[in-house]
């Protein structure tokens, strides 16, 4: 089992920056990618982006964030994090953190094994 809890949302207005983060438990060691997700108000569930385990530069994004979110983590932290910037009100959504111990690459939610309970983001015009 892999735990993880997510924090750091909040109310921030058009064209400012909020930072996420995800702390992982648990048995970790299992975990090959972690991902982000949000989910508006009305709307499924979307892949925002995903980091290997291993960090460094093995990141891949959609292309509604791709320049603006920054996927990260700190392995000795069992963290991973969210940095966005230039936010505008359809980045608004509740924030989820996943993780998966089957697909280097996973973007989809079925791909993913464990959740967090989310972090809402509001972004404001």
């Amino acid at each position: 089992q892999v735990q993880l809890v997510e924090s750091g949302g909040g109310l921030v207005q058009a064209g400012g920056s909020l930072r996420l983060s995800c702390a992982a438990s648990g048995r970790t060691f299992s975990t090959y990618a972690m991902g982000w997700f949000r989910q508006a108000p009305g709307k499924e569930r979307e892949f925002v982006a995903v980091i290997n385990w291993s960090g460094g530069s093995n990141t891949y994004y959609a292309d509604s964030v791709k320049g603006r979110f920054t996927i990260s983590t700190d392995n000795a932290k069992n963290s991973v994090y969210l940095q966005m910037i230039s936010l505008r009100s359809e980045d608004t959504a509740v924030y989820y953190c996943a993780a998966s111990t089957r697909f280097l690459w996973p973007a989809t939610m079925n791909q993913y094994d464990y959740w967090g309970q989310g972090t809402q983001v509001t972004v404001s015009s």
